[in-house]
């Protein structure tokens, strides 16, 4: 415990005279330092945690949870039975095909990715049902096609309108062989808020792509959405003993890479910005080594009238640790507002200066996406009090040591 008199003289020295301004820069900076290192490390978590999490929903609600692809026999309704176990955690299943094609119109080309469903089961992925800004889903039938916005003013065409698809299966005719094509009307438009999806990726119903791919029942996969896909690799390991012949797989193998390197990116960044408060800390130290210097004649005093080298230790503890606690909680409290009102700040910002802080082409998303953990804060501010503690040891340990006599006897 600190004493009443450790507390009195270790306030007073937080409050450094006039004659004592260098001292208090270095005060200045260290609070500074520790308060922006926190800051900035609980926003970068934050944005990161939140960029993750923001992609796995919609990753999650574009893509299957569970795919089942067969290898030379088709998946029959006999199989689907097979998943009458496991209804608790199935949500939906649906038979599905994709391929790739080539979309044209009367002014521009582009490769897309197709994917066909029927059209009840096309109805139900969340995502498309709740982001459909132009047409309708009940128009979705034989002959059309649901495009993604970033795709329809990229070629600049709309509901109602009619493109070419060839895809990359061959007609064989006398003369040699020609891509199969056929003509479609945009039925809707899409918005996913993910780029990378809204570019390139378009719907069709089943019906079409076994005629313009020329393809058989074996070639349909089956879907699973799991009501919760967090739990993935149980599930699928059931879902493989069930479909030995078949070939299973999830969400997580097709993106195991990529969110692997976020998670080692989130991992680097915390180590990197934590150096921030490290080098801060040491201005603690600078700090209170100049004060012990100035205050050698005021701690020869006070040893003096009996104050023992444990009561010194702890009011040079004291001064370095409160300067790192304020800084601390600023540093949380301005962090946590930073990240609560990021997006709000990136337009302001894109606003004033009139540049691009979050290119929509570049990390997929429509706006900066934020998640607030509290455990990552505990993390951080544990790790920032921490080192507060560590730098104050040795100056308040250096004052602890000045025997009064010699301290004295300089002044």
């Amino acid at each position: 415990m600190i004493s009443k008199i450790e507390r009195i003289v270790a306030f007073r020295y937080l409050k450094p005279k006039k004659k004592e301004g260098f001292l208090k820069i270095i005060s200045i900076f260290s609070f500074t330092g520790i308060a922006l290192g926190v800051a900035i490390l609980i926003i970068v978590m934050s944005v990161m945690n939140g960029f993750r999490t923001e992609l796995v929903n919609k990753i999650l609600g574009f893509n299957p949870h569970i795919i089942i692809k067969p290898y030379d026999k088709k998946i029959s309704n006999n199989d689907l039975q097979k998943l009458s176990n496991l209804k608790d955690k199935i949500k939906r299943t649906s038979f599905t095909f994709s391929g790739q094609a080539v979309l044209m119109n009367q002014e521009n080309t582009t490769g897309i990715l197709i994917r066909s469903y029927l059209n009840d089961d096309f109805k139900k992925i969340e995502l498309i049902k709740n982001g459909i800004i132009d047409g309708s889903l009940n128009k979705f039938k034989k002959n059309t096609v649901s495009i993604g916005k970033d795709l329809a003013i990229s070629l600049n065409i709309s509901v109602g309108d009619s493109v070419t698809l060839m895809s990359t299966s061959n007609l064989e005719t006398p003369i040699g062989n020609f891509p199969l094509h056929e003509k479609f009307l945009i039925s809707s438009i899409f918005s996913t808020g993910l780029t990378e999806f809204d570019q390139n990726v378009i719907f069709m119903p089943i019906e079409n792509a076994t005629s313009m791919f020329d393809i058989s029942d074996k070639d349909i996969n089956l879907e699973i959405f799991l009501f919760e896909p967090q739990k993935i690799e149980f599930i699928k390991q059931e879902v493989q003993k069930l479909y030995n012949d078949y070939y299973v797989y999830s969400w997580a193998d097709l993106n195991k890479s990529f969110f692997g390197a976020l998670k080692v990116e989130r991992n680097v960044m915390f180590i990197i910005l934590t150096l921030i408060i490290i080098v801060a800390a040491f201005n603690i130290i600078s700090g209170l080594t100049i004060l012990v210097k100035n205050k050698t004649k005021e701690i020869a005093i006070l040893r003096t009238l009996g104050v023992s080298k444990v009561s010194i230790a702890k009011i040079f503890f004291t001064v370095g640790f409160v300067i790192g606690f304020l800084a601390t909680i600023t540093g949380v409290i301005f962090g946590i507002l930073f990240s609560y009102y990021i997006e709000e700040i990136r337009i302001l910002i894109t606003k004033i200066f009139n540049i691009k802080l979050f290119p929509e082409e570049i990390y997929f998303l429509s706006q900066m996406p934020s998640e607030i953990n509290l455990g990552y804060i505990f993390i951080i501010s544990f790790f920032s009090l921490f080192i507060t503690f560590l730098a104050t040891i040795f100056p308040s340990l250096s004052a602890a040591k000045l025997e009064p006599i010699k301290a004295l006897k300089y002044e």
